[in-house]
C-alpha cells in the first residue's frame, strides 16, 4: 500500500496546484495559483486544507469537546463518562473507543517522557489504576496497546509480538469487564491479525462477534483485513468474504459497501488510469457503495467512511458531479480511509478535493448547481 500511495502522489503531483478549468472542453490542466480560472474549493464552502479535523471520518461533537477536554486538562473523567452514556454494541461507541486510544498513543509519541517530562497519554494510566474494571477503560486500553504495536513496531518482529500479547490479554480482561460488547472482541480482530492467528482460530472470534453484533460494520472491516491477500487470505478470499456480508445486510445497512473496501485493499500498484476505475468489478462495488449510502440513516456513524471512499473511486473514475455530492456530506473530517494512510491526511485529501471542483467546473458545474 506504501507502493500504491507514492504512485498516487506522482500521478497527482501535476494537480497539488489549484487546477485550471477549461470550460466547455472538459479537461484540466495545471496552472500557477491564483489564476482567474483556478479551481476553487472556498466557493463551495468547504473548509481550507488547514482547517481540516484529522482525528475522524465525521462530526461527533460530544467526541471532540470530550477530546480537547481530556488534552488540554489530562482528566480523564469526562472520556469515562461520554463511553459509560455510549450504547454498548453500536458503531459509535468503537468510533470512540478508538479515537481515546489514538489520542493517547499520539500523546505519547509526541511526549515519550523523561526526567523532567511526564509522559505522553498519562490521563489512560491514571483511568486504569483509578478504575481498573471500568468497561470503557480496559476497552480503551486494549485498543491503545494494538495501536501502540502497528505505530511503534514492525509485524513479526520480537517487540511487536510482546506489544501485540499484551494487547490481547487486555481485550481478555475489557471482555470480562464488560459481557456482551462487541469492542473488545473487535480489537482482538485486530491482534489476530498482527500475530497470524489460524483460520479456525479467527472463525472461533468472528462467530463471537457475529453473535453479539452481527451487522456491525466496523466489526466487518477490521475482519476484513485479515481476509486480504497482503494478510492471511487472499484476493478472492477477501471478495467472497465481502460479498457474502453486502448480500445478508439487512435494509439500510452499510455493509453493502463492503465490496468497495474490498477493492480498495486489493488496488494493483501499477495501473492508477481511469479506465481501471470504470472496470466491471470497480463500478460494480461503486454502485454498491452508492445504494448503501442512499439507503442508510442519515445518522449512522459508518456513513462518512464510506463517502470518504466513494470521494477517492470517483474522482479517480473522473464522476466528478457524484464526488461533489459526497465531499457536500464529508468536508471538514479526514480521519477515514483512505486518507488516513497519507503521512498528510489534510494535504492528500484537499488534492482529490481539488480534482473534483476542477472536474465539476470543466463539465458545467458551479456552486449554484451543487447537489444540496
Amino acid at each position: 500500500m506504501a507502493t500504491l500511495w507514492l504512485l498516487l502522489a506522482l500521478a497527482l503531483l501535476a494537480f497539488a496546484l489549484l487546477p485550471l478549468i477549461r470550460r466547455g472542453r472538459g479537461g484540466i490542466e495545471r496552472v500557477h495559483p491564483g489564476h482567474p480560472d483556478a479551481a476553487d474549493p472556498e466557493r463551495y464552502g468547504f473548509l481550507r486544507q488547514e482547517e481540516l479535523d484529522v482525528r475522524m471520518p465525521g462530526p461527533d461533537q460530544d467526541l471532540v469537546d470530550v477530546l480537547d477536554l481530556v488534552g488540554r486538562t489530562g482528566e480523564y473523567r469526562a472520556a469515562a463518562q461520554l463511553l459509560a452514556g455510549t450504547e454498548a454494541d453500536g458503531e459509535t461507541r468503537w468510533q470512540r473507543v478508538q479515537a481515546f486510544a489514538g489520542a493517547a498513543s499520539l500523546e505519547l509519541r509526541e511526549r515519550p517522557g523523561g526526567v523532567h517530562q511526564t509522559p505522553g497519554g498519562q490521563w489512560l494510566r491514571v483511568w486504569r489504576a483509578e478504575q481498573p474494571k471500568d468497561a470503557g477503560g480496559t476497552a480503551v486500553h486494549a485498543e491503545f496497546l494494538a495501536q501502540q504495536a502497528w505505530r511503534t513496531s514492525v509485524p513479526g518482529t520480537d517487540d511487536f509480538r510482546i506489544i501485540m500479547e499484551e494487547a490481547r490479554d487486555a481485550c481478555e480482561r475489557a471482555a470480562l469487564a464488560a459481557p456482551g460488547d462487541p469492542v473488545p472482541h473487535l480489537t482482538m480482530l485486530s491482534v489476530a491479525r498482527g500475530l497470524g492467528w489460524s483460520r479456525p482460530e479467527f472463525d472461533e472470534l468472528w462467530g463471537k462477534i457475529l453473535g453479539v453484533a452481527p451487522h456491525h460494520m466496523g466489526a466487518h472491516l477490521a475482519a476484513l483485513h485479515y481476509t486480504c491477500e497482503k494478510w492471511h487470505g487472499s484476493r478472492e478470499e477477501a471478495y467472497a468474504f465481502a460479498e457474502a456480508a453486502a448480500a445478508r445486510a439487512p435494509r439500510g445497512s452499510l455493509l453493502a459497501a463492503l465490496p468497495l473496501f474490498a477493492v480498495f485493499e486489493h488496488l494493483p500498484e501499477v495501473n492508477l488510469v481511469a479506465g481501471f476505475y470504470r472496470s466491471e468489478v470497480v463500478v460494480r462495488a461503486i454502485h454498491g457503495a452508492l445504494h448503501a449510502v442512499h439507503s442508510a440513516r442519515p445518522d449512522d456513524p459508518m456513513l462518512a467512511h464510506v463517502r470518504h471512499l466513494l470521494v477517492f473511486f470517483l474522482v479517480r473514475a473522473e464522476r466528478w458531479a457524484e464526488a461533489m455530492d459526497q465531499l457536500v456530506h464529508v468536508d471538514g473530517h479526514v480521519g477515514a480511509l483512505p486518507w488516513s494512510l497519507s503521512e498528510d491526511p489534510a494535504e492528500t485529501f484537499a488534492v482529490y478535493r481539488a480534482l473534483a471542483v476542477a472536474g465539476y467546473e470543466a463539465n458545467g458545474g458551479n456552486p449554484a448547481t451543487l447537489p444540496g
